[in-house]
């Protein structure tokens, strides 16, 4: 006869085996589903400002701001493994020497939570919903604009003449006079179970997985640094950098 001790490990033996095989079965079961993700991302104004794009920098530097307009359709990469979705928008630009590579900075990121990662479904919140009394029906008011608003499924992304969350810098201290620079959006889809998966530009597909179809604005030239102007006088009075986002932005 076993000991109970030995029966617990053969139990819990067993039982990490089960899960160990769930777990690949979840995460291989996700490539059967197609996803065929597409995006547009259009310029909306670049500014150079010459100073100090954070508190902290030594001295002053030229920095950019770029507004864009974004309307993207990730609804395809959420399955039943996905937990969250991470996206951004790289600002690329040539070098200033052929030797070395392109030049790249993140202008705009956001995380996109799964409807299970918003309102996780957990014993404890199940209990609290069961023991929990009822509440007391509210008198009805008047909806906000906001949430008027049409409700969107998760990975609908809608910004109009957005501000970046954060500005351009070089390691010269100059952009202004660059040509050839554009925007791209990419993406890092993060599972509860399983390898994470980066973006897949347009033609790189992968069985069902479609590449991102659009999704990179058109070629522009970063202007002078400006001289005169409100923005540029508010930015050098503050000595920080302008806060992004003004434009309501609907992100799902």
């Amino acid at each position: 006869m076993h000991s109970a001790l030995v029966r617990v490990q053969n139990v819990f033996g067993f039982f990490t085996t089960v899960a160990f095989c769930v777990a690949i079965v979840v995460a291989l079961s996700v490539t059967v589903i197609p996803q065929n993700p597409s995006a547009s991302l259009e310029l909306r104004n670049v500014q150079v400002v010459k100073g100090r794009p954070h508190y902290h920098s030594p001295k002053k530097e030229e920095y950019a701001h770029i507004r864009f307009d974004l309307d993207a359709d990730l609804t395809s990469l959420f399955s039943w493994n996905t937990k969250q979705v991470f996206a951004w928008i790289t600002a690329t630009y040539p070098p200033k020497t052929p030797s070395e590579p392109p030049s790249q900075a993140i202008i705009w990121d956001v995380i996109i939570n799964s409807e299970a990662q918003k309102n996780p479904s957990t014993p404890f919140t199940l209990y609290s919903k069961l023991t929990s009394p009822p509440k007391k029906a509210a008198k009805a008011k008047k909806p906000s604009k906001a949430k008027q608003e049409v409700e969107l499924a998760p990975g609908l992304i809608q910004l109009k003449n957005s501000k970046p969350k954060y500005q351009i810098t070089d390691i010269s201290g100059k952009l202004s006079g660059i040509t050839n620079a554009t925007l791209e959006l990419g993406w890092n889809v993060q599972p509860w179970v399983g390898a994470l998966t980066w973006t897949m530009g347009d033609g790189g597909d992968w069985g069902r997985w479609k590449g991102l179809e659009g999704g990179r604005s058109k070629a522009f030239d970063i202007p002078a640094v400006k001289v005169k102007g409100v923005n540029q006088e508010a930015v050098k009075g503050s000595g920080k950098p302008e806060k992004a986002a003004e434009a309501s932005p609907i992100i799902r």
